[in-house]
Formats: C-alpha cells, sequence, structure tokens
C-alpha cells in the first residue's frame, strides 16, 4: 500500500469535542496514530509541543506556570503523561477563559496514569476520546455504520443478502491479520512486521511498561505479555497464569492492569441475566491488535494462521477488535458482553446497543457458512426473547447470507 494519511474514524466525534470543551485528551496505545491525526486536523491552527523531548519535559515538569506562558493555545501537547503534573495548572488557565473552546489538545498513550490526573484537574472541562489502530472500513476506505455491517436503517439491504462481496479473498484476509492493524505497517508494505513489532515491544516494554508499574523483571513480564496473548478470545483464569510463570496472584492482577492501561488488552465480562441458569463469572480478555498477538504467538504466516490450533481465538480477537474499535470511533464507550452458561452454551459476543437490546455475534474462521453456526445464538434468542434481536455470524467466507432464522452469516470484510 502507498504511503497516504487513511482518514480516521473518530475524525467527526474529535471535531465535535473540540466545539463543545476548551480541552479533548485523545489517548490510545503508542503508534496508533494520536499524533498524525491531531496534527492533520489541527496543525493549521494550534502550535504542537511534544514532551517526549527531554528539555521541553524539563520545562514543564519545573517550572509549569512559565511553560504554559510559553507554548500558549491554542497548542497541542503531545505525550502529556510525561508531565502529569501539568494538568492541574491547565485547570487554572481553562477557568480563566472557560467560553473558549478547542484550546488544549492533549494526547497520551496511558490510560491509567492520565486519566486518573485528568479526572482529578479536568473533570468537566475536557473530553476523553480514544484512538485504536485502523479497522478493516478504515483500511477500505468504506464509510462507518451506526453498526459495523448494518445499513443506515439498521438492516441488510436486499441485495446484500447472497450477494458476493467485492473485498479481500480469504488469504489477504489472513495476510491482514497476522500483520496487524497499525497505521505504520498499513501504509508501509515494505516494512518487515517482525522486525517492527519487536521494536514495538521493547519499546512498550522500556517506556510504559516500567512508567505505569514498578516492573523490575521485564523478561518475566514479556512472558507474561505472550501468556496473556496465547489467552485471548478465552475465558482468563489469572491464576492458572500466576500459576505457570511463577507468579503471586496480586502480581498477575497489577501486569493484567498494565495491559489495560496501555491498551494492549481489554477484559470482557460476561452478560447476567435471571433466567434460571448458572453464568459464567470469570471475564474473557482480548487483545487489541491481531497482529501484535500473532506476533507474540510467533506466527508470521497466514496460513499458520489460518490452519493452526489459534485460528478461532485470532479470528474471534479480529472480529472484537473490529467491534472495539468502530465503537470507540463514535466517542462512546463500548458495551461489548459474552455468554456462558456453566453447562458451556456460549456465544461469543453480545453487543449492547439500547439497553436491554442485544445482538448476538459468533465469531467463525471458516469460509463455508452451515446452518448449525447460528445454534448457540437461537439458543440465546429463546432464552431471552425480550431482549435479544437478529444475531450474526461473522466467518471468514465473502458471502451475506441467512444462517437460519433470525441469524445471518456476515464475512469479516465487511465489518
Amino acid at each position: 500500500m502507498n504511503d497516504r494519511y487513511i482518514e480516521r474514524a473518530l475524525e467527526p466525534a474529535l471535531r465535535r469535542a473540540c466545539e463543545q470543551f476548551p480541552a479533548v485528551v485523545l489517548t490510545g496505545p503508542r503508534q496508533a496514530g494520536k499524533t498524525t491525526l491531531l496534527r492533520r486536523l489541527f496543525g493549521a491552527t494550534h502550535a504542537y509541543v511534544s514532551l517526549e523531548a527531554p528539555d521541553t519535559r524539563a520545562l514543564a515538569l519545573a517550572d509549569p506556570r512559565s511553560f504554559l506562558a510559553r507554548y500558549a493555545p491554542p497548542v497541542i501537547f503531545d505525550e502529556v503523561q510525561q508531565a502529569p503534573d501539568l494538568l492541574s495548572y491547565l485547570q487554572e488557565a481553562i477557568d480563566d477563559r472557560r467560553d473558549l473552546r478547542g484550546r488544549y489538545l492533549l494526547s497520551g498513550s496511558q490510560n491509567l496514569l492520565l486519566l486518573e490526573r485528568v479526572s482529578q484537574s479536568l473533570a468537566g472541562r475536557a473530553a476523553v476520546l480514544h484512538l485504536m489502530p485502523l479497522s478493516n472500513r478504515e483500511i477500505m476506505g468504506t464509510p462507518q455504520r451506526p453498526f459495523p455491517w448494518q445499513s443506515d436503517t439498521g438492516e441488510l439491504g436486499a441485495d446484500d443478502v447472497d450477494a458476493t462481496v467485492g473485498r479481500p479473498s480469504l488469504d489477504a484476509t489472513w495476510q491482514r491479520l497476522v500483520r496487524g492493524f497499525y497505521p505504520e505497517l498499513v501504509a508501509h508494505s515494505e516494512i518487515d512486521a517482525a522486525s517492527w513489532y519487536n521494536a514495538y515491544v521493547a519499546t512498550y516494554l522500556e517506556r510504559d511498561v516500567r512508567s505505569v508499574r514498578q516492573v523490575g523483571d521485564l523478561a518475566q513480564f514479556r512472558d507474561f505479555l505472550r501468556a496473556i496473548a496465547l489467552r485471548s478470545g478465552q475465558i482468563l483464569n489469572l491464576a492458572d497464569v500466576g500459576r505457570d510463570l511463577g507468579l503471586t496472584a496480586k502480581t498477575a492482577r497489577a501486569w493484567l492492569s498494565v495491559l489495560e492501561a496501555s491498551f494492549v488488552a481489554v477484559l470482557v465480562r460476561p452478560y447476567f441475566a435471571n433466567i434460571g441458569k448458572r453464568l459464567t463469572k470469570s471475564p474473557k480478555v482480548y487483545f487489541t491488535d491481531v497482529g501484535l498477538l500473532c506476533h507474540l504467538a510467533g506466527i508470521t504466516e497466514p496460513r499458520h494462521a489460518a490452519d493452526g490450533p489459534l485460528a478461532g481465538a485470532i479470528f474471534e480477537t479480529a472480529v472484537f477488535g473490529e467491534l472495539y474499535k468502530t465503537m470507540l470511533s463514535t466517542g462512546a464507550t463500548p458495551q461489548i458482553h459474552f455468554w456462558r452458561t456453566a453447562k458451556g452454551s456460549e456465544v461469543d459476543l453480545l453487543v449492547e446497543e439500547q439497553y436491554p437490546f442485544l445482538t448476538p455475534i459468533e465469531a467463525k474462521a471458516s469460509g463455508t457458512l452451515r446452518p448449525e453456526m447460528g445454534g448457540q445464538i437461537r439458543a440465546l434468542q429463546a432464552d431471552l426473547p425480550e431482549q435479544v434481536g437478529d444475531g450474526y455470524v461473522v466467518y471468514g467466507g465473502d458471502r451475506v447470507a441467512p444462517v437460519g432464522p433470525g441469524v445471518t452469516g456476515v464475512p469479516f470484510a465487511e465489518l
């Protein structure tokens, strides 16, 4: 792919936030494109200041008031978590002119530390948005829909059903999953993905991990990172992870919070309903970028991913990622759950749109739709008829087609 800017679905929400709030905080993982997005949209109107630069950071830490006087608004402060105390002084500057909007645009890659400071200092003064790696639709340049594969009316169009979708082939889809969705890897096809991820993980460990928590043994944390990657899409048992790696339960929980704070992993909670069945209480864990998952699992070839034992987990992680990124791009907090009973009945994902309405989704790596793929969704529809709507099986093929009553098969390429 040529080196080009890929339009981000978050752009409308980001512009709206700048029109409504004195400050906007843009967070997300490293290399997700936060700086590029802010400079592209606001580079002509806002000065740009990176707090990664040692001399700039030193001034911000030593004399915040002089620093803010030097860099008068409108201004973009990049990597603001490098000087978190600056936010307290920003509060003073904002309160002097609360009527002015979009004066301070702040970016950072550490959700936990940054948002703690934002809630303390900028509550009511700043909007917080999240930018993740690219979505499938952003890469293809197709418009976002209210729900990833639905039309504006919320239904599949008549022309969509049983139609071949002009989207990437199965092989091309798996190549995309293995390479991942970070903008630099998408925009520069000549970059070796394995080398890029090696550098990414090294930077992540040295910068984000050490600053969020005092992790002394980075080699052991890398093993923990890989262990969580291998469990993506599964019920997470931290006790098992800790036992395998020789970690205490407290350390395992603390290290998982690091992955969440730095946007590497997301915990998805089960959906509960009072229907007289024993339901799983433990969460599932998902990596936010399937390419990083594949790298940590040692998978570099699309065929190895598609035919190997992790194919289902990789595909389900990719489906979750598309839903998660699409919802974040609207500025909303994703409401995604899963369903699993103690007897093993399970639906991979439940998207909560307007309570109590739930959309059930199954992820199937297969390129062929089969009627039984919708069986778990139909069982849940029968258990919760007032709450669960039409369901979807997202699969690796290229056709939109029915999978029995109330369930439609949708290609991953349509997400």
